[in-house]
């Protein structure tokens, strides 16, 4: 099958202060969260003047895609369209179609499996073709990437520069710490096929984190997580990142790296729940403290893109470094697998 363009599928984020409370308000509708948290969250985003970066870090990821598919010759024209905020993605498959375009590949800014990290995505590709109606597009969404080999390199690296920010006198003691965001604990058990045993997205973070550990030396590791944003009565993914910075300094870790290993790129939940709040926490605590770039700047982030775009077109080989089950397209907003990802109602970021 031919493909007339390539959707770049993001969670979306306000660039304008009085876009913050509506942005939060869509990220939430019908999950009954009290307007004391969307303020509690509103003014993390107004801490950075009520603009977050994923955007612009999306349309840099687009402008460095579109170079790589140009460098190989592959004309491909790239939309750009979001769940929760402007450019929404049905105006852009209402774009797409009013362009022509029949057919289209997605790529998700996620790596993972589960229902915000995958399924989440089909239900917005069909939404937004069903808003468009019979005019609109096919479009067909990308594997989840998690243990691609370009995935794996670029953080490998960010956390070897990350490691030699830490004072030298405590390099050899450094603790290497991978955070990812947070899901209910109801969500993760609903993660993958039943037959497949579950928690499908702790375990691709947990293996992603085994990679990334083994290709920078480090025999000590944790998988920690952040962002959590449900009421307290309901447990959600554990440890979270600064309680677990207190617990290792209990222990007598005074040096870490923390490396993003959930997050395509420094979006806000990276920038406040790390480089603030856990920052602050370290330095508290006299603990040494460095954090690992997220991949999406990286040129081979951009590779990763079109080779998973020549991997689908062209039949060729998987490329992955793990063994945790990783799942393929599918067309319409159909689940990879069946009973895949099938919980349909878990808040988690892109």
């Amino acid at each position: 099958m031919s493909y007339d363009a390539l959707l770049v599928l993001s969670f979306g984020g306000p660039e304008r202060p009085e876009d913050v409370m509506p942005f939060l308000e869509n990220v939430t509708r019908g999950r009954g969260v009290p307007r004391a948290r969307l303020e509690e969250v509103a003014r993390h985003y107004l801490h950075f003047g009520g603009v977050s970066p994923i955007n612009e870090l999306n349309r840099d990821i687009i402008a460095a895609v579109e170079g790589e598919l140009a460098s190989t010759g592959t004309e491909l024209p790239v939309y750009f369209g979001n769940r929760n905020w402007h450019p929404m993605v049905e105006d852009t498959v209402e774009r797409m179609a009013a362009d022509g375009v029949g057919s289209a590949l997605v790529f998700p800014t996620s790596a993972w499996g589960g229902y915000s990290g995958c399924l989440q995505y089909h239900e917005d590709i069909a939404r937004a073709r069903a808003a468009v109606g019979a005019g609109a597009p096919e479009l067909v969404k990308l594997r989840q990437y998690f243990d691609h080999p370009l995935f794996i390199d670029a953080f490998a690296d960010a956390i070897r520069a990350a490691l030699e920010r830490i004072p030298v006198d405590r390099r050899d003691r450094t603790r290497l710490v991978c955070t990812a965001h947070s899901v209910p604990v109801a969500a993760d058990i609903g993660s993958g096929p039943p037959a497949d045993g579950g928690r499908l997205y702790s375990r691709q973070v947990a293996e992603a984190a085994r990679l990334c550990a083994a290709a920078t030396g480090f025999a000590d590791y944790d998988v920690v997580w952040q962002s959590r944003s449900g009421p307290p009565q309901v447990p959600w993914l554990e440890p979270d990142i600064v309680d677990h910075l207190e617990d290792l300094s209990g222990r007598g870790v005074d040096s870490v790296v923390v490396c993003p290993i959930g997050f395509v790129s420094d979006h806000l939940e990276v920038i406040w729940d790390l480089d603030n709040e856990a920052e602050e926490k370290a330095a508290e605590l006299g603990m040494a403290f460095s954090r690992a770039a997220t991949p999406g700047a990286d040129p081979r982030f951009a590779r990763l893109v079109v080779e998973l775009i020549g991997e689908h077109i062209e039949g060729g080989p998987v490329r992955r470094l793990g063994s945790v089950p990783g799942y393929g397209c599918t067309r319409d907003g159909a689940p990879c697998v069946t009973g895949c990802c099938a919980v349909r109602r878990s808040p988690a970021a892109s």
